[in-house]
């Protein structure tokens, strides 16, 4: 396994951890090992940020190729489910189709709130390094589909696990958690890729503006100062 992917894994683990503590009311650290001190009243559900953190000089961002994982026992639940089964191959399939989504929807929001992508890295250069964990997909599309439907009443879910780094030093300034579940419809459905695509959109529309609102209040804080 990639050392990288290892980190991510590891850490969203622990952050994930913490979040269903802190839907069930139970105290979340108010510290993390790096520093970092929990943000109160976020948009997201844990949100860890460096004290006394100023985003308001990153104008462009670098974003990193978006790590994918699936929900524990995911590919079993599905194939003892569906007649049609999931293959190794389909779970890369759509470990690289969300990924490149990621990487599509936040560089539309990002770039129409006025913030370059880039490749490079500078002090007017944030770093993001995602991760999409605990991925489940209630209708997958396999491609060894034999004309069969699945039906649901939500898409699926999955959670966010995102690093904010200074490019140029490397200095993790701060990290979030949000899982997202598709709205569901009250009624079943019959899902396919068209529309597990366009869940998988909203939900990453919502943390991508999340992300933009966020550097743009950061901006309009700095100019009042």
């Amino acid at each position: 396994m990639n050392p990288r992917h290892f980190k991510v894994s590891l850490m969203a683990l622990l952050l994930s951890a913490t979040s269903i503590c802190a839907v069930a009311g139970e105290d979340v650290p108010q510290v993390t090992l790096e520093g970092l001190e929990l943000v109160k009243d976020s948009k997201l559900s844990l949100v860890y940020a460096e004290p006394g953190v100023d985003l308001s000089h990153y104008n462009r961002i670098n974003l990193a190729d978006t790590y994918v994982s699936f929900r524990k026992n995911w590919q079993t639940d599905k194939t003892g489910a569906t007649q049609n089964g999931v293959s190794g191959s389909d779970m890369d399939r759509i470990k690289i189709e969300l990924s490149d989504m990621f990487r599509e929807v936040f560089s539309e929001v990002l770039e129409d709130g006025g913030y370059e992508l880039v490749t490079e890295r500078a002090e007017d250069v944030l770093l993001l390094k995602p991760a999409i964990i605990k991925l489940d997909v209630n209708a997958p599309d396999s491609m060894t589909a034999n004309g069969s439907h699945s039906y649901t009443e939500s898409a699926g879910e999955m959670t966010l696990y995102l690093e904010l780094y200074d490019s140029v030093t490397d200095d993790l300034i701060a990290k979030a958690l949000d899982r997202q579940k598709d709205r569901q419809t009250g009624y079943i459905q019959w899902q396919s890729g068209v529309t597990n695509r366009a869940a998988a959109t909203r939900i990453l529309k919502v943390w991508a503006n999340v992300l933009k609102n966020g550097l743009d209040e950061a901006r309009a804080i700095n100019k009042t100062n």
